[in-house]
C-alpha cells in the first residue's frame, strides 16, 4: 500500500473544532472510527487517512458554516460524495473535518426548454438520468461508478461517452461554491456563452476540493436519442484496433463510445458477465442519432474496422442486450479482481494524443509483461485515454515495487508523449509527484491561486499540489 506522509496536525485547533461541530450539528456530527475510516475510504492502494470527525449537511449555509468554523481554528475541510475516486482524494493527510455532501441530494429545477438543470452536489448521476427520463432528457457524463454530481464536477470527470459529449467541464455552466472563509459564491448562469470576467466556472471544476467546497452545479443536458444502437468488434491485435479508433475519428463519424478492451479484459468479463467474446482485443461502441442515422454509422464503422482486420462485427438495437453489453463494461474492475483473486487493483490511467494511442497501449503491455505483471487494459479510446488495472499481491513486496516502478514509468511516457498523466483519474495525493513533470511552471501558478483564495490551507490540503 502507498503511504503518504501525513501533514502537521494543529490539534488544538481540531480538538476545539470538534467540540464547536458537535455542539452545532448534534447526533448529525459523528466521530466513530468505523464512520472516519470509511470517509477516508480510497478504492486503490493509497492508505486511508481519515478525518477527525464527519458532519452531514443539509444546505449550502451549513457548509459554510462548518468552513467558517475550520477557518476560524485553521483546521483542515475536505468535501465528500461518495467515495469513488481513485487517488486519495478524500484522505486527511492533516486530520480535520470531512463535509459529508450526500444528504444534499435534491434536484432543484429542470428547464427542459433550454436543456439545462440544478442540481446539490450529492445527487448521483443515475438519480438525475432517472429523474430526467419522463421528460425526454439525459445527462451524458458516465464515468462508469454512480458518482454524485458534486464529486464528478471537482474532479472534472469524464468516462465513456466523453468522445462525443465531452467532459464535465464541458457540461457544467455554473457552480454554487463555498470558498475557504465561508462566503458563497456563484460562478455563472444558465447562459450557454459569456465573455463576463474570469472563467471562474472552470477554475473549481477540476479543483478538487482545494479551493472550495461545490453547493450547487447547473449542467447541460441532452435529448434522448431517437434511436441507439451498440456494437461490439474484435481485432487481432491491440495495434489493429487503435488504428481503427484513430480511422473512426479522423473520418469524423460521431460515435457516442468506442470503448477498448484488450484480451486479458475480455477474459476477465466474460468469466464473471458470463459472455462469450472472442477472447481478443475488442471495441465497444454506441451509435446514438436517427434510426437511419445510426444504421449508416454502424456500416461506416463496420467498413472502417474491416480495413484493419476487424472480425465478428456484432450490432445490436435491443435495449436488453445494449444494457447487458455496457454493464458488462462498468463491471470490468470487478471482473478483473476475479480474475486474480486475492489481488489488489493498482488502477491508473494516462491520456494521449489519438496518434499516439497504439503506441502507449502496446508498450504498457510489453512493459507489464516483462516485469511479470498482471495488468488488463481498457480505454475510451475515442479519447486516447486508457486505464491501466495492476493486480497485485499487497503482501508481496517485490511485486509492489514493481507495479510502482510500472506506473511512474506510464505517467512519465505518456507526458513525454505529449499526453497528460491523467485523463480522468485527476491528481489527489496519487499523481502529484508526475504534475510538476507534466507542467513545469505552472504548478507555480497553480500554487499563487491556492494561496490567494485559501491563505490558510484548509481545503483539502496535501491534494493537487
Amino acid at each position: 500500500m502507498v503511504q503518504h506522509a501525513s501533514l502537521p496536525r494543529n490539534e488544538t485547533g481540531i480538538e476545539t473544532a470538534l467540540g464547536v461541530l458537535k455542539q452545532q450539528f448534534g447526533e448529525r456530527f459523528q466521530t466513530g472510527q468505523s464512520i472516519r475510516e470509511q470517509h477516508g475510504h480510497t478504492t486503490t492502494w493509497i492508505e486511508n487517512q481519515p478525518p477527525d470527525g464527519v458532519v452531514f449537511v443539509a444546505s449550502a449555509q451549513e457548509v459554510s458554516d462548518v468552513v467558517q468554523v475550520c477557518a476560524a481554528h485553521e483546521v483542515p475541510v475536505i468535501a465528500y460524495g461518495t467515495g469513488t475516486s481513485l487517488e486519495g482524494h478524500v484522505n486527511a493527510p492533516a486530520g480535520g473535518i470531512c463535509v459529508d455532501l450526500s444528504q444534499m441530494d435534491r434536484v432543484v429545477e429542470v428547464n427542459a426548454g433550454d436543456l439545462d438543470c440544478r442540481v446539490q452536489p450529492g445527487v448521483t448521476r443515475k438519480a438525475l438520468n432517472t429523474h430526467l427520463r419522463d421528460q425526454g432528457l439525459f445527462f451524458p457524463i458516465d464515468p462508469g461508478a454512480d458518482a454524485s454530481l458534486g464529486g464528478m464536477a471537482a474532479t472534472r470527470a469524464s468516462g465513456t461517452n466523453a468522445v462525443r459529449y465531452g467532459t464535465m467541464k464541458d457540461n457544467v455552466l455554473a457552480v454554487e461554491v463555498v470558498m475557504a472563509d465561508g462566503r458563497i459564491i456563484r460562478t455563472g448562469t444558465r447562459a450557454r456563452k459569456s465573455s463576463a470576467g474570469y472563467d471562474l466556472t472552470r477554475l473549481l471544476v477540476g479543483s478538487e476540493g482545494t479551493l472550495g467546497i461545490i453547493t450547487e452545479i447547473t449542467l447541460k443536458l441532452q435529448g434522448i436519442p431517437e434511436a441507439i444502437s451498440s456494437a461490439s468488434c474484435s481485432f487481432p491485435t491491440v495495434d489493429a484496433a487503435c488504428q481503427t479508433v484513430m480511422a473512426v475519428i479522423q473520418y469524423g463519424l460521431p460515435v457516442a463510445r468506442i470503448e477498448l478492451l484488450d484480451a486479458t479484459t475480455v477474459s476477465a468479463v466474460n468469466a464473471y458477465s458470463k459472455l462469450d467474446l472472442p477472447e481478443t482485443p475488442l471495441l465497444l461502441l454506441e451509435f446514438h442519432g436517427t434510426e437511419a442515422g445510426v444504421v449508416e454509422q454502424a456500416e461506416i464503422f463496420g467498413a472502417l474496422a474491416e480495413d484493419h482486420g476487424g472480425q465478428g462485427y456484432v450490432v445490436t438495437t435491443t435495449t436488453e442486450e445494449r444494457n447487458r453489453l455496457w454493464q458488462a463494461r462498468h463491471d470490468a474492475y470487478w471482473a478483473m479482481l476475479h480474475y486474480r483473486p486475492g489481488a489488489k487493483a493498482i488502477a491508473t490511467d494516462v491520456c494521449v494524443p489519438i496518434s499516439r494511442l497504439a503506441e502507449c497501449v502496446v508498450a504498457s503491455q510489453e512493459k507489464a509483461h516483462a516485469l511479470g505483471l498482471v495488468a488488463p487494459i481498457v480505454g475510451h479510446a475515442g479519447d486516447g485515454n486508457f486505464h491501466v488495472s495492476l493486480l497485485v499481491d499487497m503482501e508481496d513486496g517485490d511485486e509492489l515495487d514493481k507495479a510502482s516502478g510500472f506506473v511512474s514509468w506510464l505517467n512519465s511516457v505518456a507526458i513525454a508523449m505529449d499526453g497528460t498523466c491523467t485523463g480522468e483519474h485527476g491528481i489527489g495525493q496519487g499523481k502529484r509527484k508526475y504534475l510538476q513533470e507534466e507542467l513545469g511552471g505552472a504548478t507555480g501558478v497553480m500554487s499563487a491561486i491556492k494561496s490567494a483564495l485559501d491563505p490558510k490551507n484548509i481545503m483539502n490540503p496535501g491534494k493537487i499540489l
